[in-house]
């Protein structure tokens, strides 16, 4: 059996106009690597912390010994306990080599007894009162004292804190890098 279809009209062609090409970002492949690498990326440090055993901090890279955290930073008999850190404001003596620090950088905090004082009388030589401590505040450009200080906040362990501020009282501050 035959069937007969009707013949529809076809429509003309016409002309398509030009447009710039177009550009998809985060085509679908990005999307479906981002997930799957995330995942690698999360069994491999899995897999580090698994696999690495206990052991002395590693000195890092360079000649002689690197600075280490604040000695209250660690925790005792290699308990894996976490370190509260505190924000201590901190003035430095020396205005300028404040205007070096950007938040973030490691510090060294040491302590000069400041002469003609009663309470550095008998204070012992210069000593570093914290080690490694990260700059989270420095004081914006402008800010001037007329003493020549500049004050700054780190990030430091309680301990480390309550040894800043003692330091600050008797002894004239300055900060090195690391």
């Amino acid at each position: 059996m035959q069937t007969n279809h009707a013949t529809t009209p076809v429509p003309a062609p016409c002309e398509v106009p030009d447009f710039p090409p177009l550009r998809v970002r985060g085509g679908r492949f990005r999307r479906r690597r981002a997930p799957g690498a995330l995942l690698l990326l999360a069994a491999a440090a899995l897999t580090l912390t698994a696999t690495a055993a206990p052991g002395p901090p590693d000195p890092g890279p360079g000649p002689g010994p690197r600075s280490q955290a604040a000695p209250a930073a660690r925790s005792p008999a290699g308990a894996a306990a976490p370190v509260r850190l505190v924000s201590a404001p901190v003035r430095i003596a020396d205005a300028e080599a404040v205007r070096l620090l950007r938040a973030g950088d490691r510090v060294d905090v040491i302590a000069a007894p400041v002469l003609n004082s009663p309470a550095g009388e008998g204070a012992s030589a210069v000593r570093v009162v914290a080690r490694s401590a990260r700059v989270a505040e420095v004081p914006r450009p402008g800010e001037t004292r007329p003493d020549g200080g500049a004050l700054i906040v780190l990030s430091v362990p309680r301990a480390t804190a309550t040894e800043l501020a003692g330091a600050g009282i008797t002894s004239q501050l300055a900060v090195t890098l690391c």
